[in-house]
């Protein structure tokens, strides 16, 4: 048998519209809507824009009909100078009585609901109106008596204008201009051209010319009027879409709270839930490690006990840490400021955390600037933060690593914290991964001690509150680096003091001759001590 040809598939096809782009799908559906609308229009435009051209058609006539009205008169009594009064009267009469039709038809044109009214018929009722208006005007300017050279130039500039007014009246309708102009222009070229001299034949072309001319200018205007009509059924259509995305957006917000709300509830309530069997499970746990009953019977269950109390140690600061970071997400986290020597808090932090380098054969150094003011700042906030980083690096430092603590100014006038290790280091690609909530780099996975991917993100936000900044810079296979920073605006030697007017009285300054370290620096911040 022969072998079998390939099939092909249509591009059509809902295989092919498949993998086919947004771009394609966006052209080709602009295509499909564009044939649809030249199927169900009756003027080659989109069906919407099918009424608006007729609506301003009618409104232009009507706010030109106080014009045409004087010219037809004004017309029919300059030309009953040759044509008679009799002549003159009944083309007057019945010009107005034709354009009085076109009047009242565009009111009710105007009248009619868009939903109801029947375009075809209404276009083709202002087509004939047109006509008629065309025809009228040339019985007065094919005079059946005579004409002489004067009436000849005055009948050019006569046709001259009513082509140049219907163009612009009825350039929301060109088919309509060429009923009203092409019946004038034509009667007037053929007059001329039928006398047979020189002058009459330049007129003639003259004629043609200006009714070329005018048509091109109308089909100008109608673009125009076809454009604008476009870019505003787009901007409408975009206005539609943004309210649309935009009530989409309020759902999605309003889900998003009601979320969080019941997240805060939840959490709240496991809080609870949680913490009160925990708490009895270290403290028997505790009991049973410390053996304050006696001793076991078996030596293992102590090392059982001792390893239940570190995992309730460590699920109890797991919790801690879920509340920590929703309590901060959430915007419920209020700041205790006081002053706060960061010195001391990172030298408070090294002696918590140095038996555990100690294990580890980790060295870690301390590099403090001399003299640093204190912070107006949240004391458990800093101490958090700086027990955070430093129990990270201690954590991924391999054994016999250094870390490096550091605290100085910046050049700002704030003051900063640095906590550098020498550990693996962490990919450029994976800083934004360890720095989001419950985020874990490659190395964290790969290490013994995994966590639960809070400890930066805490600090992260903790900073956020005091105005300060986050930096994590780290190299593969070099070692990782976090600075905090806190703003010049915390440092309280930068704080002005408060008025002597608005000082405290004279004995509470003599009872504070007492008071303690913290109380004097308070005084130092509110201006009331050295």
């Amino acid at each position: 048998m022969p072998p079998k040809a390939p099939e092909t598939r249509d591009p059509a096809t809902p295989a092919a519209s498949a993998t086919a782009s947004p771009a394609q799908r966006r052209l080709a559906f602009q295509h499909v809507r564009e044939a649809r609308d030249r199927l169900t229009s009756t003027s080659g435009t989109r069906p919407v824009f099918d009424y608006e051209l007729l609506r301003q058609f009618a409104q232009n006539r009507l706010s030109a009909s106080p014009v045409i009205f004087l010219l037809i008169v004004t017309i029919g009594v300059l030309s009953g100078l040759w044509t008679g009064a009799i002549i003159c009267g009944v083309w007057t009469a019945g010009t107005l009585v034709i354009h009085l039709i076109i009047t009242r038809t565009c009111r009710q044109f105007l009248a009619e609901t868009p939903s109801t009214a029947n375009l075809r018929l209404w276009r083709l009722r202002f087509l004939l109106l047109d006509l008629f208006f065309g025809i009228a005007w040339t019985f007065i300017l094919i005079n059946p008596i005579g004409i002489d050279e004067q009436a000849g130039m005055f009948m050019l500039f006569v046709m001259l204008l009513v082509v140049a007014i219907s163009s612009m009246l009825a350039s929301s309708l060109p088919i309509a201009v060429f009923a009203l102009t092409l019946p004038v222009t034509i009667s007037i070229a053929l007059y001329f051209a039928l006398r047979g001299t020189l002058h009459d034949y330049i007129l003639a072309v003259m004629a043609l010319a200006a009714e070329g001319y005018f048509s091109l200018l109308a089909f100008r205007l109608y673009s125009t009027t076809l454009a604008t009509l476009e870019a505003r059924a787009e901007k409408e259509s975009l206005i539609g879409e943004l309210e649309q995305s935009k009530s989409i957006s309020d759902e999605a917000r309003r889900r998003a709270e009601a979320a969080n709300i019941a997240k805060s509830r939840f959490l709240a309530q496991m809080s609870h839930e949680l913490r009160t069997p925990l708490n009895a499970i270290l403290g028997f746990s505790e009991v049973m490690k410390a053996e304050i009953f006696g001793t076991h019977a078996v030596p293992l269950y102590k090392e059982y006990a001792a390893d239940i109390h570190s995992s309730g140690v460590h699920l109890l600061n797991l919790i801690n840490e879920i509340l920590d970071l929703s309590r901060i997400e959430a915007g419920r986290y209020e700041l205790n400021e006081e002053a706060v020597s960061l010195a001391r808090v990172v030298e408070d932090c090294h002696h918590l955390l140095k038996l555990r380098a100690g294990n580890r054969g980790i060295t870690i150094h301390e590099m403090f600037e001399p003299d640093m003011p204190r912070l107006w700042a949240d004391e458990r906030a800093v101490r958090q933060i700086c027990l955070n980083l430093l129990s990270n690096a201690i954590k991924f430092t391999p054994q016999g690593g250094e870390i490096w603590l550091k605290v100085g100014w910046t050049a700002s006038g704030g003051q900063y914290m640095s906590v550098r290790d020498t550990g693996p280091g962490i990919p450029e690609e994976e800083i934004p991964i360890v720095l989001a909530s419950f985020g874990q780099g490659s190395n964290s996975i790969k290490s013994a001690e995994q966590g639960a991917g809070l400890g930066l993100p805490i600090a992260k936000n903790l900073i956020d509150l005091h105005g300060g900044t986050f930096s994590l810079k780290s190299k593969l296979r070099i070692g990782t680096e976090v600075v905090v920073t806190f703003p010049p605006e915390r440092v309280m030697s930068a704080l002005a003091a408060i008025p002597v007017s608005a000082a405290p009285l004279q004995p509470q300054a003599d009872m504070s001759s007492s008071d303690d370290g913290p109380n004097r620096a308070k005084k130092t911040l509110f201006g009331a001590g050295g």
